[in-house]
């Protein structure tokens, strides 16, 4: 994560609610095993009901136009008053069993709700809300097992005058989707406890932090290690503690190196002072002594690591200047010499490399195509995503899916967060405290902040291949505790990120937990 200063923010598009329709009537399409017109080319632009298809509500607001996704023409929702609206396909004679299906959207924002889902499947229904992307096509992909036979493919629309939607080149096919980690960072738990911080579940009722986000859906916690802090805390003593906790809750464990005493970002790769004087070939032993240190106790205590990051936000390299990428050769072999101790402590635990280039494209490519150059060995591509900092979701998709393809590496989400208010709780201003920084349609609410992560986890979902491993949340715990600042060196500074927490002003878990449970 960035230090918590003012920066320049870059705006996203808005995004669409996803609330319920009102019920449906029964479907009267005809019935068919394989979807008809996915790409709504048969009818050409403005023709009415597009083919294969049916419609339900205010029909005249669901019609095909020119400006397709793949082909020429594609399906739209709009109508210049309040609509809603429903355009649906029944099919039969399926085969039971997994199907997943996949489409390519854009959106306005602005809706009440606005979704793709499979329903009448056997099942409960699923969903998925539409990304708001109003420049660029973004793929979403529905899951759903089918147990009766039959599905309908539901398109939804509860939305405003001039509120709209584009939906084109849908497949139905057998597969599924999902993501493996529904993660959040947690590293400032232990001194705000220390600190008296308190945390409580949704009814108010005082508990175990770590307890209540598991209960929530969470499975997977992140920690960061700095080598020897002012304020003695995000130790190798924090960590061990901290996740004995994590894994008697049947979490696994994400352990994020930063190789310094201070928060290290794409600004500041400061070394620790006790390596301040050391050689390179020194600081290559330092990296892999202190990697080996932390996760060997970890492994004694039973509590092995079941990934790592060597290094933090590592855009311009580490251990600065002697791991700087402007000597990658060095950098390379520092990378390697924490890799090497991960591999030494215990072979399975995956070896990730983190860069906060979310919706950067070139950066990215750039980056790891000179770490493969450089022989760098890794095994996952982590990326912190901020939409207020980091571009739109369509920059976001096409960085993520790039990075799979290009490197043949699973891909997560490292980093990302979202405001569920303005307004800072201490006298410390927030990192995001004004309405203009916020990422445009994502209101500074409990239902914003909800919106951002299913948005976000939804795109890690629909990376090819299965290559999208899932998310984690930016300190999900850190509530404004006096004490329990951002800067290690001064007791007295403040939290610039309790509105971004997880849980509330009142200490109370917040409903945007949900997206932990998200597939």
């Amino acid at each position: 994560m960035f230090h918590p200063r003012r920066t320049i923010k870059a705006l996203l598009l808005p995004l669409a609610a996803g609330l319920a329709l009102t019920s449906l009537p029964a479907q009267t399409a005809q019935a068919a095993s394989t979807l008809t017109n996915g790409g709504f080319e048969t009818d050409g632009a403005g023709t009415g009901t597009p083919s294969g298809w049916s419609e339900y509500g205010d029909t005249g607001a669901s019609f095909s136009e020119s400006g397709g996704h793949g082909g020429s023409y594609r399906l739209s929702h709009w109508a210049s008053t309040a609509y809603k609206v429903e355009t649906y396909q029944y099919l039969s004679g399926l085969t039971n069993g997994n199907y997943k299906l996949t489409a390519w959207v854009r959106s306005g924002g602005g809706q009440n709700a606005a979704y793709i889902s499979l329903k009448n499947c056997g099942g409960t229904e699923q969903r998925t809300n539409l990304p708001v992307s109003a420049s660029g096509w973004i793929r979403v992909v529905v899951p759903v097992n089918v147990t009766n036979n039959q599905c309908t493919i539901s398109v939804n629309s509860d939305a405003n005058a001039g509120n709209w939607i584009n939906v084109d080149d849908l497949t139905f096919t057998s597969g599924t989707s999902g993501t493996s980690i529904h993660g959040a960072d947690i590293s400032s738990l232990a001194k705000s406890e220390a600190k008296g911080g308190v945390y409580k579940n949704s009814s108010g009722t005082t508990g175990d932090p770590v307890a209540i986000l598991k209960s929530a859906g969470m499975n997977y916690a992140r920690l960061k290690v700095w080598v020897n802090p002012a304020d003695g805390y995000n130790t190798k003593t924090q960590v061990l503690a901290t996740a004995k906790r994590i894994k008697a809750q049947g979490m696994k464990l994400l352990v994020d190196f930063h190789y310094s005493d201070f928060w290290t970002d794409p600004g500041q790769q400061a070394k620790p002072s006790a390596w301040a004087g050391h050689s390179y070939s020194q600081l290559k032993t330092d990296v892999y002594n202190h990697t080996y240190d932390v996760l060997n106790a970890l492994k004694a205590q039973g509590t092995t690591a079941d990934m790592v990051q060597v290094g933090n936000e590592i855009n311009g390299g580490m251990l600065w200047n002697e791991g700087s990428t402007a000597n990658w050769s060095q950098l390379a072999g520092l990378l390697n010499s924490g890799y090497d101790a991960v591999k030494a402590v215990n072979s399975s635990t995956q070896v990730a490399l983190h860069l906060a280039k979310g919706g950067d494209l070139a950066g990215t490519r750039s980056w790891f195509d000179s770490a493969l150059a450089q022989g760098v060995k890794f095994d996952v591509i982590g990326l912190s995503y901020y939409g207020y900092w980091h571009g739109s979701l369509y920059d976001f998709q096409t960085t993520l899916d790039d990075a799979a393809a290009r490197y043949g590496k699973p891909v997560y989400v490292a980093e990302t967060a979202y405001p569920f208010r303005l307004g800072s709780e201490d006298s410390h201003e927030d990192v995001i405290d004004l309405s203009s920084e916020l990422v445009s349609g994502y209101p500074a609410t409990v239902a914003g902040q909800t919106r951002w992560m299913n948005d976000v986890a939804s795109i890690v979902e629909a990376v090819p291949n299965g290559r999208g491993l899932g998310v984690f949340y930016w300190e999900a715990t850190w509530t404004a505790v006096t004490g329990n600042g951002w800067d290690p060196t001064d007791a007295s500074s403040g939290n610039a990120w309790e509105n971004q927490a997880l849980f509330g002003y009142d200490d109370k878990a917040l409903a945007s937990m949900s997206w932990f449970s998200h597939r």
